[in-house]
């Protein structure tokens, strides 16, 4: 049993937090009249040598310690006897480890949000190098209309800005306080919670004790956001790993975060992209597992909620290796502009001459309607729009006219789209203005 319901193996991850807490809360009870100046200090100088000693000697955290929190005490009480005894006064491990893991979350976002930083970084270098480069948009995985490559790099960035934005917001719902909660019902000592809160830097202290105790909506909003974050990484490796194929050739992959085959040699597998592909669905997991062990707990707390850190410490791990990878794959792969430009059905301009008809008085469904007419010439003569002649075009309505050769020119379509959010050049190049600014 001690082995089953020992969680220090893994949790020992909030030591530092555990100490940060500790202290604090010493602090609080001096204030309270429960520890005089001398015992403070012998307090305070205990938890930060047993810091020191677990964080050294991780092979002293044992089954039968069953978690961080009593190993901390533990070794307090090693170091200065019974006065250790003094630290849990009012204090219970059930708001002691949610407090915990809210100061832990904490220095996670802040790390992550930098790391996001930089690949946003990446991608924003990466349009700013490439922003005449000519690329087939697809929808359905259909080519759809032309559009440039920095315009689709971009798109990452305002996805991983988001992101971002959801890690701040919460963190913003992390930043209450539980500590002072006791194990339910609050704590029977005088504590000061808005100077215990201060100290440890929170925004606010958690109205309502039973609530803290059994709250975990800020590790579930936390993994809900980084499942989303994965989400967005996972699209864009599903596409380049698709442009890396021969069929492709959009893209080639370094050596470095490639692999080769077993058995044939001429292979290059994206095994990095593959990778984070796969483990969204591991975030996905976590996320689903702690909702699961949620739904069914009675208030307030229960011993399932000791399976919240797994999930937390496993997905926090396994999003900023991905973010990491990723950023590396983006920056190193080699793009292949003549296999983008070659692989360009020139019919991804019937939406420009739609659109070219609707300028000259006709209707968008009439337009749409003639247009397929067009489309419907190419096919039987076996080539694209590019290969039309105006006479070829007023055939079909003399609606086109002398400048309608220009829509032919596949080149000349992302700058008709020029307006904030489009996919020519000057839209492109406020986004990246936007983007700068941001990252500055």
């Amino acid at each position: 049993m001690q082995e089953f319901s020992a969680s220090v193996h893994f949790d020992q991850r909030l030591l530092e937090v555990d100490i940060e807490a500790s202290m604090a809360y010493a602090r609080a009870l001096h204030k309270a009249g429960i520890l005089d100046a001398g015992e403070l200090q012998k307090m305070l100088d205990g938890l930060a040598k047993a810091g020191v000693d677990l964080r050294d000697s991780p092979d002293d955290l044992r089954p039968e310690i069953e978690d961080i929190h009593m190993a901390v005490e533990a070794r307090l009480i090693e170091l200065i006897g019974p006065l250790g005894g003094k630290l849990h006064t009012g204090r219970s491990r059930n708001d002691q480890v949610c407090t915990d893991e809210r100061l832990y979350l904490r220095g996670a976002i802040g790390q992550l949000q930098e790391q996001l930083r930089g690949l946003q970084r990446v991608l924003a270098e990466s349009a700013e190098d490439h922003l005449d480069l000519l690329l087939p948009g697809y929808t359905h995985l259909q080519q759809a209309q032309p559009i440039l490559f920095s315009h689709y790099a971009l798109a990452l960035f305002w996805m991983l800005e988001r992101d971002r934005g959801r890690l701040a917001d919460a963190k913003k719902r992390s930043e209450v306080l539980p500590l002072g909660s006791g194990a339910l019902a609050g704590c029977a000592f005088p504590i000061d919670r808005r100077a215990l809160a201060d100290d440890l830097g929170f925004d606010e202290v958690a109205a309502n004790s039973l609530d803290a105790v059994s709250d975990r909506d800020f590790l579930l909003e936390f993994l809900s956001a980084l499942s989303i974050m994965m989400m967005h990484l996972s699209r864009y490796c599903e596409d380049l790993i698709i442009w890396s194929s021969a069929e492709f050739g959009f893209v080639q992959l370094a050596d470095t975060y490639s692999t080769g085959s077993s058995m044939m040699p001429q292979k290059k597998n994206p095994d990095s992209l593959e990778l984070v592909r796969g483990k969204t669905g591991r975030v996905y997991g976590n996320l689903l597992a702690l909702l699961t062990t949620m739904k069914g707990i009675p208030l307030t707390y229960a011993r399932d909620m000791q399976e919240d850190k797994e999930p937390l410490f496993d997905s926090l791990d396994t999003t900023m290796a991905s973010v990491n990878i990723f950023a590396g794959v983006w920056k190193t792969m080699e793009l292949r502009p003549h296999r983008m430009r070659e692989s360009m059905d020139g019919n991804m301009l019937a939406t420009d001459l739609a659109d070219y008809l609707v300028g000259k008085g006709a209707p968008f469904r009439e337009a749409h309607r003639i247009v397929g007419q067009v489309v419907r010439h190419c096919e039987s003569k076996q080539i694209d729009m590019t290969a039309l002649e105006l006479a070829d075009l007023r055939q079909v309505t003399p609606l086109f006219q002398d400048d309608a050769i220009e829509i032919l020119e596949l080149t000349n379509s992302p700058e008709r789209r020029n307006l904030p959010g489009g996919t020519a050049r000057g839209a492109v190049l406020e986004q990246l203005s936007r983007a700068k600014a941001l990252l500055a």
